[in-house]
């Protein structure tokens, strides 16, 4: 029988009811367990309470954290669940796949739309296939199972707010999917680079500023001075208004010559950017030194500027390692 870590992190399958009426986390990990007596039939599993919050409250500080339970346990256990609130999943599950590359266990994120401590809701479901999918043979990679589906930490986004299928796959099949309790592989285990690489290093000072019809270039220049990277969130396939005498390019101009990172994406979730379509986005893609979401999600945008800023303190390496792919993150 393998063994699993449970590291409970908060979010809503961990809530109860606050004295206002509110949700808030309230419970730990050895409770969560309680709640799926089941997964005693799975797996050998052992709980630890990493922290227990609102995934509003999870960023940079709580992924590094996260990964680092993982690298202090890696050699004990077989794999990983981690629970965690459902809002900024897909930034933690995009985090962790840069943070811990190659690796040769399964470390899974779960939640759900309804706690844990409310009867027939989803939570039950959610923990007990995170599980399931956690001791399975040829389980890989940083993954997000939820109602039923297998999706790469990458290539996820959360794309409803309340209902039980909140998780996508976003331009990329879903590893696997459980019909009827029973786990229906896709997507087979990549060949792997080498050992598993942990890194312990992110930048969070990473901006994302979505592009309005009329918007001026004067946000452009209040940001350069606090952050090191701009990703730029244009129209369709991606462009900048205003042309080559713009005031908009000459600001992005000027990131650039501040040895900062200026990353073009675009506002439309499926089929990615790409700036040689239009003239209004070659002349950007013209400027030396601009790089291109393609069809990455935001989330992994955000937390790969983030890993490749904190390896590298230069832009030109940050730069190459942020248009290396990793675990799919890049497909076109």
């Amino acid at each position: 029988m393998k063994k699993i870590l449970l590291l409970a992190t908060g979010g809503t399958i961990a809530s109860r009811p606050t004295p206002r009426g509110a949700l808030a986390p309230a419970i730990d990990a050895a409770e969560l367990l309680r709640f799926v007596p089941e997964l005693r039939e799975v797996c050998a599993v052992e709980a630890r309470q990493l922290f227990n919050l609102d995934s509003t409250d999870v960023g940079p500080a709580q992924w590094l954290a996260a990964a680092r339970a993982i690298r202090e346990a890696y050699g004990a256990f077989d794999g990983f669940v981690i629970t965690h609130g459902t809002d900024t999943m897909a930034y933690t599950a995009a985090a962790l796949s840069y943070l811990v590359q190659d690796t040769a266990k399964p470390i899974v994120l779960t939640g759900s739309q309804r706690s844990v401590y409310v009867r027939d809701t989803d939570a039950r479901t959610n923990l007990l296939c995170a599980f399931r999918y956690a001791a399975a043979d040829g389980a890989w990679g940083v993954q997000i199972v939820f109602d039923g589906k297998v999706i790469l930490g990458t290539r996820a986004r959360k794309v409803r707010s309340k209902s039980y299928n909140a998780f996508q796959s976003i331009d990329w099949p879903e590893s696997a999917v459980f019909r009827d309790g029973t786990l229906i592989p896709f997507l087979p285990a990549p060949a792997r680079a080498g050992p598993v690489r942990f890194y312990d290093r992110l930048e969070a000072r990473v901006f994302v500023l979505r592009l309005l019809p009329g918007m001026t270039a004067r946000a452009l220049e209040l940001l350069r001075p606090h952050y090191r990277a701009l990703v730029l969130e244009g129209f369709g396939v991606g462009g900048l208004p205003g042309g080559a005498g713009g005031a908009l390019l000459a600001a992005v101009d000027a990131w650039l010559r501040d040895g900062r990172l200026v990353v073009f994406s675009t506002q439309v979730q499926h089929e990615g950017s790409d700036l040689s379509v239009y003239e209004v986005g070659r002349i950007a893609r013209e400027l030396p030194g601009v790089l291109e979401a393609r069809d990455m999600t935001p989330e992994a945008v955000v937390t790969k500027l983030m890993w490749a800023l904190g390896q590298c303190g230069d832009a030109v390496g940050a730069a190459r390692l942020f248009q290396t792919p990793v675990q799919f993150d890049l497909l076109v």
